[in-house]
């Protein structure tokens, strides 16, 4: 039998791991009074029930380069689900290769936003998904060719009728919209730090854990809380010391340009960061290409805060356990056109 000095390690051993585990559990309390797992199941939308066919035929809408007006360009094509639901471009590139004015927004998770856009300009995602299709420098289509282009298909038609169930105008631009956001309220990314939310205490590493312990104690989360880690609420870009032109460019004044409020001048919505590891470059500019900079350029303009490499790193850290487990998606067979179906064009299309 061994006793002395084993036996006090071992009650030593047991305090530190007692403290530990206290430590823990006190983080995850602090953590869980901000912060919201991932729900298990595809959440509701408001005005919009989801069921499978709805689900199918917006994915085939959002992959669908023919709601464009040239033909080029489709939804997935600035929210890529390959590659972390963005595009991975300063901005994006739309019709005849125009180029966009701001950075384009993951569609992972984008269900669970207060409003759509950096300057949150539309309500919801079925809202969202007509912007796009109608702007000049985006898909340059109208309402009216989308319908006539998808009434030119019998599958569409099918696939709208078996979606919209007992409507006598099943085909429509709204159920277009409607569509679309089924599909995309089905591309959650559950991730280790949902896990660790949920009492799994492996989920985390140690710098993780100490990343978010700095992200709560900074006041990061004054801004990126919630579901999403943002999303939600419209803060100045800025709000201690505004950074440079190069990333706050003085042309584009955010949710001004929605409200005409002075005060809503460089005010954006709080950016998600969930999966923010894999969707550079960064800000509603996309100047910024090293997360690691992003974290110190918002500690500095929005906190006053010259955070340190090893801080930034933590916090980094902390933010790779967003990452999360990108949903399969098939590549939808789509129908195909016929000789009705409205001809491709390289000019913004105007009704």
């Amino acid at each position: 039998m061994q006793t002395g000095p084993l036996s006090l390690s071992t009650l030593a051993l047991t305090a530190i791991v007692a403290a530990s585990g206290a430590h823990a559990d006190a983080l995850r309390d602090e953590a869980l009074e901000m912060f919201k797992a991932l729900p298990s199941t595809v959440p509701a939308v408001a005005n919009n029930p989801i069921t499978p066919a709805k689900i199918e035929l917006g994915k085939a809408l959002f992959f669908d380069p023919r709601m464009s007006a040239s033909g080029v360009f489709s939804c997935n094509s600035c929210h890529n689900v390959g590659t972390g639901g963005d595009d991975n471009l300063e901005t994006s590139i739309g019709h005849g290769w125009q180029r966009g004015p701001r950075n384009s927004p993951t569609v992972f998770n984008s269900v669970f936003n207060e409003a759509q856009f950096w300057d949150g300009r539309a309500a919801d995602l079925a809202e969202q998904a007509k912007g796009p299709v109608q702007a000049g420098v985006e898909m340059a289509n109208t309402p009216d060719n989308v319908v006539a282009t998808l009434n030119s298909m019998p599958q569409y038609v099918d696939w709208f009728n078996a979606a919209f169930e007992g409507e006598s105008d099943p085909v429509s631009f709204d159920n277009f919209a409607k569509a679309i956001e089924a599909f995309e309220a089905t591309l959650i990314t559950p991730a280790p730090f949902d896990a660790w939310l949920n009492g799994d205490d492996a989920a985390l590493s140690d710098d993780q854990k100490a990343g978010l312990q700095q992200f709560v104690d900074l006041g990061c989360v004054a801004c990126h809380a919630g579901t999403n880690l943002g999303g939600e609420g419209y803060y100045p870009f800025g709000l201690i010391e505004k950074p440079g032109a190069d990333i706050l460019p003085v042309g584009d004044k955010g949710r001004f340009a929605v409200t005409e409020t002075v005060d809503d001048e460089y005010v954006f919505r709080a950016a998600p960061l969930r999966n923010v590891a894999i969707t550079a470059p960064y800000f509603h500019s996309g100047k910024v290409w090293d997360l690691k900079v992003a974290v110190q350029i918002m500690a500095e303009s929005q906190l006053g805060e010259e955070m340190s490499d090893e801080s930034a790193d933590q916090i980094v850290a902390f933010l790779g356990s967003l990452t999360g487990t990108l949903p399969p998606v098939v590549y939808p067979v789509m129908p195909a056109e016929t000789a009705t179906t409205p001809r491709p064009s390289g000019e913004v299309i105007v009704e």
